[in-house]
C-alpha cells in the first residue's frame, strides 16, 4: 500500500513538473526586445517560405512594427493591472479592440501578399492557420472543461 501512495505522489510531482517547465519558454520569450523578436520571426519565416534578401528586409521592417506594437499594448496591460483602474472592457470597447485587431490582421495579409509569390503566399496562409489552431482553447480558464 505504501509503494502505491509512493508510486502516485511521484507521478503527480513529475506532471507539475513537466507542466511548469512548458511555460518557461514563453517567460523568455517575454523578455526579448521587439527587435530581437521581429528578427526571430522573420528568420522562422525565412527557413520555412524560402524568402529572398529583398523579402527579408520587408519582412523585418513589418514584423519590426507588430512586436513594437505589441509590446505597447502589453506595457499598457501590465500598468493597468498594477494600477487600482482595471476594470474589464464595456461590450463596446471590447468590439472595438476586436475590430482594431481583425483590421490589422486585413493589412498584414494584404502587406504579406504584395511581398511573397504565390507558392510562399499560399504557404504561409497554411502556416498562420496551424498557429491559430495551435492556440485555441488556451485564451480563457475553464474552457477545456467545458468542452470535454
Amino acid at each position: 500500500m505504501k509503494k502505491v501512495i509512493v508510486v502516485l505522489l511521484c507521478m503527480v510531482g513529475l506532471t507539475a513538473m513537466a507542466q511548469r517547465s512548458e511555460n518557461r519558454h514563453r517567460g523568455e520569450m517575454k523578455n526579448l526586445t521587439p527587435e530581437q523578436t521581429a528578427t526571430l520571426q522573420t528568420k522562422k519565416m525565412t527557413l520555412a517560405l524560402d524568402l529572398s534578401q529583398e523579402q527579408q528586409t520587408k519582412i523585418q521592417a513589418l514584423n519590426l512594427e507588430k512586436a513594437k506594437d505589441r509590446k505597447a499594448k502589453w506595457e499598457a496591460r501590465k500598468a493597468a493591472k498594477e494600477s487600482d483602474d482595471a476594470t474589464k472592457p464595456t461590450a463596446d470597447e471590447r468590439y472595438a479592440m476586436q475590430n482594431a485587431r481583425l483590421d490589422q490582421m486585413i493589412a498584414q495579409k494584404a502587406e504579406m501578399k504584395n511581398i511573397l509569390s504565390a507558392d510562399q503566399y499560399d504557404k504561409w496562409q497554411k502556416m498562420a492557420h496551424r498557429k491559430g489552431k495551435h492556440r485555441k482553447g488556451k485564451g480563457k480558464k475553464g474552457q477545456r472543461k467545458a468542452r470535454k
